[in-house]
């Protein structure tokens, strides 16, 4: 139903459009790589490191690597993490493990990269959802009620709290709620780290769920006190060009009640940018504002798992991460144009052809 919705002559733009996401991903995943090994650095040099300050613990702060022969274990960690192969050689063996989803061993804890990938998700993914739900849930009732009161004291006030919202940064919004409300100089009601209580399986399934909730309260808060901005005025500018036009005018004219117009009419066609910005919405929050937050919370998330990872060099992490990443970005902004023609099917994707 929803490909004869979209129409024939639409088909063609889409098949390009996902047909355009390989040749982008290529490139992105190509650009990455060579600044990654273009970094002074790398996991060879953080391995070295860690076997120099295990050797100080146990032999005393003279003994080095150097004692037991650098050159040899240099050599034997190449082999070890592959990096004895050419750089051409390492990114056409990472893209045909790629194209099966194969991301590799990590280099420092032992385990699948996608395993590790996997566990981080269901972090990832309760931090975002959450936190655009709630993004939603606020910014549209505000932003309609800002566009009906325009220019009221309401619209001023709401405007000047949403633009010192939008101007601090996430990760500061985060700390300052971890000092006013877990455990700072002020008050401790929620807890400073992690998604769960210690004694996580001993709860019932209510306490569980009252546990989650609690550990969530800061983490989600900082996201949409910085994220909800944005879209209410989106909703605001969508909602007064809608008002503006000729059919609010008429319907007036015929005695429809403000109410009705603004719910039965505009809502639908004012709501069609809202909507459409859902799934950029979501990676953003998913990938790119929850990093931060992960990391000051000490949530085991993608973002903390990708911030470990570039701090190690553990190129199979870092590689896997930027590549899901990449891949669902594009991926949702085809999706994004697909909305489009499902909340109103006025929409179409062909050019204007000349007669």
């Amino acid at each position: 139903m929803y490909v004869k919705h979209l129409g024939s002559r639409s088909l063609p733009y889409i098949l390009k459009r996902f047909l355009l996401v390989i040749p982008t991903l290529f490139c992105i995943i190509l650009l990455n790589f060579l600044i990654v090994h273009l970094v002074p650095g790398g996991p060879v040099e953080q391995m070295l490191h860690r076997m120099e300050l295990s050797a100080q613990e146990h032999k005393g702060c003279g003994s080095t690597v150097t004692d037991f022969g650098q050159d040899s274990v240099i050599q034997e960690l190449k082999q070890k993490f592959g990096l004895d192969q050419p750089l051409w050689k390492r990114f056409y063996t990472m893209l045909k493990q790629y194209l099966t989803f194969d991301f590799g061993k990590s280099y420092f804890r032992n385990e699948s990269v996608t395993t590790l990938l996997l566990n981080s998700l269901p972090v990832s993914l309760s931090l975002g959802i959450w936190s655009m739900l709630f993004m939603y849930g606020i910014a549209i009732p505000l932003g309609i009620q800002k566009a009906v009161h325009n220019g009221s004291y309401f619209d001023f006030c709401t405007s000047l709290i949403m633009m010192l919202s939008y101007a601090i940064p996430t990760f500061l919004f985060a700390l300052l709620l971890m000092i006013f409300f877990a455990g700072g100089s002020f008050f401790s009601y929620f807890p400073i780290q992690g998604l769960f209580s210690w004694d996580w399986n001993q709860l019932s399934f209510w306490e569980k769920i009252k546990d989650y909730i609690w550990h969530l309260v800061l983490p989600v808060s900082a996201q949409v006190l910085t994220g909800f901005a944005a879209l209410t005025f989106l909703t605001k500018n969508a909602f007064l060009e809608e008002l503006s036009k000729h059919y609010v005018v008429a319907a007036k004219a015929f005695g429809f009640k403000s109410r009705t117009i603004l719910f039965k009419h505009v809502f639908r066609n004012a709501m069609i940018v809202m909507m459409a910005h859902l799934p950029l919405t979501l990676f953003h929050v998913l990938f790119s504002g929850a990093f931060l937050v992960e990391m000051i919370f000490s949530l085991e998330g993608i973002g903390l798992l990708s911030y470990e990872a570039i701090g190690n060099r553990d190129y199979p992490i870092i590689f896997g991460s930027l590549y899901l990443f990449t891949l669902t970005g594009l991926i949702l902004h085809v999706f994004s144009d697909l909305l489009y023609t499902w909340i109103d099917p006025r929409i179409h994707f062909e050019g204007s052809k000349r007669s």
